[in-house]
């Protein structure tokens, strides 16, 4: 799998405080942008949940949708379609600063840049399956970036040094989290 680019955005792995449970925002009616499961959102000035440009601070990740779309049948999907129109929108966002996530990353990390901080790669996805395809960009280095790496998911085919690694991070620029610029 590292000798392979096939990124999957902001992937939640698990949560020291236990379980990693969605909390329920919503999207304003006919919001301009598309949001794919695993991509960074953030909350927005009117309370909404927004897609989180690269270097925004954000909130947790999307996981999904439910709304009434004008036909008037409840529709739930992984993804939220650019200038969709409904009524009862529910987001479902991963919201816990502690969520650990797996990225992959688009170059080789080492032991060393445990601690290091890292923006993600521009928005990027599949439309048909509602995935992100964002990856952990590591020429991105710097304090006060996105993500800090905490380590790599254990698996035969990851290692330290590969070429695409899945790594673990968490967000160091949590929306509702002071910054903290190194371990």
């Amino acid at each position: 799998m590292s000798t392979v680019s096939q990124p999957f955005g902001l992937r939640p792995a698990y949560s020291p405080s236990g379980v990693v449970r969605p909390t329920a925002y919503t999207i304003l009616t006919g919001y301009a942008s598309n949001i794919l499961q695993n991509q960074p959102v953030k909350i927005g000035t009117d309370g909404t949940v927004q897609a989180a440009a690269i270097g925004d601070r954000f909130i947790g990740t999307f996981q999904g949708v439910e709304f009434t779309d004008s036909d008037g049948r409840r529709r739930v999907s992984n993804k939220w379609t650019a200038s969709q129109v409904g009524t009862d929108v529910v987001a479902y966002v991963t919201l816990d600063p502690t969520i650990v996530y797996e990225v992959q990353s688009n170059a080789a990390l080492t032991v060393a840049d445990i601690g290091k901080q890292y923006d993600l790669t521009a928005i990027t996805g599949n439309t048909t399956t509602g995935l992100s395809t964002q990856a952990l960009d590591v020429a991105s280095a710097a304090a006060n970036a996105s993500v800090r790496l905490i380590g790599i998911t254990a698996g035969p085919d990851n290692n330290w040094g590969d070429t695409y690694v899945i790594a673990q991070v968490q967000v160091s620029e949590h929306q509702f989290v002071a910054d903290k610029a190194a371990i």
